[in-house]
């Protein structure tokens, strides 16, 4: 009888998980897919992207002192009461939990308005990144709130909540964000340049190629970038909608409790919520900030790097002595080819990101009730699943970088090396993942941070010793990027091992994995070779080399038998894929 309860604690574990995998793989194909279409309109290209990542970053770390720590604190709190059947206790965090929050979002969002020019001009080294910081302002509000609502209904084991907000913040987000830069293309219509001018306050926002009249990509950038903010906002509309259909349910709920509710003050619970919410923040914090000394370490190592010329790139003629502002819009470009690697990238993680967020409240849960067995277990299998996805990703990036990039990038196609280094990166950060959600579920919540500070310092101090040389530059940070993320994750992994029993083995973990990868990605290289040289079709040959590398590792998964069959099982629809696999003598 035990058994089968913790199968179905497993299966519901699971069944969460790939409500919020979906939802994240949703998410990220929609962000791919509009900038892909930005970074082919005409203006916008690798500057386009420089400007949009390095307000974008700026941006983040407001949003990760305000907000990122918010879900997981709150679905933390909220499924140990309701693990004790607490569910009025459970409704006062909340609510407290929304007023301060609230103000909070509001304070961050004016810091970033008013603050643009200060952080733009003598933090980045820019002063035209700061349309796009006053773009993404207001989202900083709405997402603030809308953190709380997913987090309540993450503690409460309901993850519609979240996947059903993002995938429709995602959806605008993508679709207004090309409609806007579309209409800033050239000289944007009357209405587009009066909003230009009063929301961004910006006072150029053309410049003359050739004779012809276009828009500056920083201003086409902002555009992209408020985008985000309208789209937060119908976000945020959705979840007041989604908790008000659920308010009955929920009063029913606390009508029922069996257990007397914690009577705790407004104040004591919103102190609670915020010395749980920044120390799990603060692992986004340092990750922001990181991002922001990255753009400002970049910008200057590639200023020194080039100060003796810039090599011709994307059309442009050598440039032997070149200006300050000559050597800071090439330090952009270079910036916004790395970023393309980012968002393709992003993608992988995703996926796995799905476990770090349902291994919060889930650890939480159990470990409050004293199961230290269905903690571990849950653990253990999710680093299996981590691996399992994000080893045949990193292979297929790294042996199919450059056909990937002339077919999402035709019209900015360079970097595609930058690409392939970046991927072996996924690695560690996919494991850091959700190593930060067991130990954050388990109430290691500065674990993270203090990994990921190591980790940032290191990378910190190559990228001031690989970018300013010459012959590394942009690449500097890419190497800088792998480092920081294995540092990051033997500490968190370290702590973890040293707290619970995982039980992780080289053979089912490393061995057998990395064979199956390996094996995908030869087959991934030899089936792309051989369909461009048959058809001399780029799109053809990298679709058909994905379809053939899924088919080839999923046969290689259960070949090498890495998962048992209870592993199998776990899985969402798992016991029909097990009977499956039966019948094709994969398992006996």
């Amino acid at each position: 009888m035990r058994g089968e309860k913790r199968a179905e604690k497993t299966q519901s574990f699971m069944g969460n998980v790939a409500i919020v995998l979906f939802a994240q793989l949703a998410v990220k194909i929609l962000g791919l897919v509009y900038r892909v279409v930005l970074t082919n309109i005409d203006g916008f290209g690798d500057a386009g992207n420089g400007f949009y990542t390095a307000g974008f970053q700026v941006y983040t770390v407001l949003l990760a002192v305000s907000s990122v720590g918010i879900p997981n604190a709150i679905a933390k709190m909220v499924s140990e009461r309701a693990a004790l059947n607490d569910y009025k206790g459970a409704n006062n965090i909340f609510k407290s939990s929304f007023l301060l929050f609230a103000g909070i979002g509001a304070v961050c969002t004016a810091l970033l308005y008013f603050g643009a020019d200060f952080v733009s001009s003598y933090i980045i080294g820019n002063s035209e990144i700061q349309y796009v910081m006053r773009a993404l302002a207001p989202s900083i509000f709405f997402v603030c709130v809308s953190s709380v609502i997913r987090g309540y209904f993450q503690g409460l084991s309901d993850m519609n909540a979240t996947s059903r907000s993002q995938i429709l913040e995602q959806v605008f987000k993508s679709g207004l964000t090309i409609v806007f830069v579309i209409l800033t293309v050239g000289s944007m219509p009357l209405i587009m340049e009066w909003l230009s001018h009063g929301l961004f306050l910006a006072d150029t926002l053309y410049y003359t190629e050739n004779g012809v009249t276009k828009t500056l990509p920083e201003i086409m950038a902002a555009w992209a970038n408020l985008a985000s903010s309208a789209a937060t906002l119908i976000s945020f509309a959705y979840l007041v909608l989604f908790y008000m259909r659920k308010k009955t349910g929920l009063n029913e709920k606390m009508r029922q409790s069996a257990v007397e509710s914690l009577n705790e003050s407004t104040g004591h619970i919103m102190k609670s919520v915020l010395m749980l919410s920044i120390p799990i923040s603060l692992a986004s914090i340092v990750t922001a900030v990181n991002r922001v000394i990255d753009t400002a370490t970049i910008t200057r190592g590639i200023e020194i790097a080039f100060a003796n010329g810039i090599p011709a790139y994307e059309g442009s003629a050598a440039i032997p002595h070149p200006t300050a502002k000559q050597l800071s819009d090439y330090a952009i470009v270079l910036a916004g080819r790395l970023s393309k690697s980012d968002t393709i990238i992003n993608m992988p993680l995703a996926l796995n990101v799905a476990f770090s967020t349902v291994l919060v409240p889930s650890i939480a849960g159990a470990l409050a009730k004293g199961d230290k067995k269905e903690a571990g277990g849950k653990i253990s299998y999710s680093f299996l699943i981590s691996i399992l996805l994000i080893l045949p990703c990193v292979a297929g990036l790294i042996v199919l970088a450059n056909p990937i990039y002339k077919l999402l990038y035709p019209a900015a196609s360079l970097g595609s090396d930058l690409l392939a280094l970046m991927a072996v990166s996924l690695i560690f950060s996919a494991l850091f993942q959700t190593m930060s959600g067991a130990l954050q579920g388990m109430g290691k919540v500065f674990s993270p941070a203090v990994g990921l500070l190591v980790g940032c310092v290191i990378k910190i101090i190559l990228n001031l010793i690989l970018i300013r040389q010459t012959a590394i530059n942009i690449y500097g940070a890419a190497i800088s990027s792998i480092i920081c993320q294995f540092a990051a994750f033997a500490i968190c992994y370290a702590i973890l091992s040293k707290h619970l029993t995982v039980g992780i083995t080289f053979k089912k973990y490393i061995l057998k994995p990395i064979t199956a990868s390996a094996v995908m990605g030869a087959a991934a290289w030899l089936t792309y070779a051989g369909a461009y040289a048959v058809c001399g079709r780029n799109m053809i040959a990298v679709l058909l080399s994905i379809v053939i590398s899924v088919i080839v590792y999923a046969a290689m998964l259960f070949a090498l038998r890495i998962l048992n069959e209870d592993e199998i099982k776990m899985l969402p629809g798992g016991t029909k894929l097990y009977g499956l696999l039966k019948k094709t003598k994969f398992y006996k």
